[in-house]
C-alpha cells in the first residue's frame, strides 16, 4: 500500500507525510512489529489525523501505539507529541535527557518557537503544545536500547544540529532514524537515484565539531540506509555522509565571512548559502526551474542563516549547559 500520504520500504517501516506546509517536507516514520507500533517524530497536532488514518489502512488500532519516539523536540519533530499521547493510551513517549523536562513542561520550548517564527505564526502552524505527564516519558541516555515487541531499537546521542538529538539505530532494517543529524534531502532533487543532502545548521544549538562527529558515529555502524524526517529514505550513505562534512565545512566558512559585517548578515549568509547548495544541485545534474528551487530551499536557507548567526555570536561554551 503507497499512497501520496505514506511510503511503505521494507521490515514494517513506513513514511507518513507530515503535511508540514507543503507534501515531502516532514516525514514521520511508522515502525511495525509483529502487529505493535512505534512512531519517530510526529510533525505537529494537525498530521496526527494522517498517521490515524494510515493505522487504520493498515488494521492497527490507537491501542497498538507502543511508543511515540522524538529525535528531537524541535517542533516540527515534536510538536505533535501531545497529540499523539492523549490519542494513544498505551504509548510511553522516548526522548533525548535533555529534551524530557521540555516535554513534561513545554513552556519554553514554545517561547524559544515564538522568538524564532513569531507568535501569529507559531499559533497557525503548531496550535496547543501541551504538557505530556512525567510518568509516561522514557529518557533515551546514549546506548539505551527500547524492545519494540523484539525488535532492538538503540539510541545513540547525536548532537550537531541540536544538544537534546538522538538518532535510532534499527538492528532488522540496518538503518538509522537521524532526524536532522544527518541533514535534508527533498526527493525532487533526486536524479536519476541519486539523492541530494545538506546539513540543517537551524537556531540555537548548531555545533560542527559536534555534527561531523555524529556522522562518523553513524557511519561506524555501516548502515544501510538513513532515515531522514525531511525526507524519508536515502542510501549512498558513505557518498552522503562525505558531502555532508564538506557542507558542514562550506557553511561555516561563509558565516565566519560574515562575522565582521555590521548591517544585514543574514542577507549575505543566505545568499552564500544559496549559491553553494544551487551550485552542487547543477553539478549533480538538477535541471529544475530557478523558482522551483526557490520554492524548496527558500525556508531552509533563511533558517541555517539565523543559526549561523546565532553560532557566530554565541560560543559554543555558552550553551554546553543547556
Amino acid at each position: 500500500m503507497s499512497s501520496p500520504l505514506v511510503i511503505d520500504f521494507e521490515h514494517g517501516i513506513s513514511a507518513i507525510d507530515a503535511q508540514f506546509h507543503r507534501p515531502k517536507r516532514a516525514a514521520i516514520h511508522l515502525l511495525v512489529e509483529k502487529g505493535v507500533a512505534a512512531l519517530i517524530d510526529t510533525g505537529t497536532a494537525s498530521s496526527i489525523p494522517g498517521v490515524i488514518d494510515v493505522l487504520k489502512r493498515k488494521n492497527l488500532v490507537v491501542e497498538d501505539v507502543a511508543y511515540v519516539i522524538l529525535t528531537h523536540i524541535h517542533l516540527d519533530h515534536a510538536g505533535g507529541a501531545s497529540e499523539c499521547m492523549r490519542l494513544f493510551p498505551n504509548a510511553k513517549l522516548v526522548v533525548h535527557p535533555r529534551g524530557a523536562s521540555h516535554m513534561a513542561n513545554p513552556s519554553r520550548l514554545v517561547a524559544g518557537a515564538i522568538g524564532v517564527y513569531g507568535e501569529a505564526e507559531f499559533k497557525r502552524v503548531y496550535g496547543e503544545i501541551s504538557p505530556i505527564d512525567a510518568e509516561r516519558i522514557i529518557e533515551a541516555h546514549d546506548e539505551s536500547r527500547i524492545d519494540l515487541n523484539g525488535r532492538p531499537l538503540l539510541f545513540l546521542d547525536t548532537p550537531g544540529h541540536a544538544r537534546h538529538h538522538n538518532c535510532i539505530y534499527d538492528e532488522v532494517s540496518r538503518s538509522f532514524f537521524t532526524g536532522d543529524t544527518f541533514g535534508v534531502s527533498y526527493r525532487e532533487f533526486d536524479v536519476d537515484g541519486m539523492e541530494f543532502v545538506f546539513p540543517t545548521t537551524s537556531p540555537v544549538q548548531f555545533d560542527p565539531d559536534a555534527a561531523h562527529a555524529s556522522i562518523d558515529r553513524i557511519m561506524s555502524y555501516k548502515p544501510d540506509y538513513a532515515y531522514l524526517t525531511h525526507y524519508s529514505r536515502i542510501g549512498h550513505l558513505i557518498n552522503h555522509a562525505e558531502s555532508m562534512h564538506d557542507l558542514i565545512n562550506a557553511h561555516v566558512e561563509i558565516a565566519l565571512q560574515a562575522k565582521d559585517i555590521e548591517t544585514d548578515r543574514q542577507a549575505f549568509i543566505s545568499e552564500g548559502l544559496y549559491k553553494l547548495l544551487t551550485n552542487r544541485l547543477m553539478e549533480q545534474g538538477c535541471r529544475m526551474a530557478k523558482q522551483e528551487i526557490d520554492d524548496l530551499l527558500r525556508s531552509d536557507i533563511r533558517l541555517n542563516a539565523l543559526g549561523l548567526i546565532y553560532w557566530l555570536d554565541h560560543p559554543i561554551e555558552r550553551f554546553k549547559s543547556l
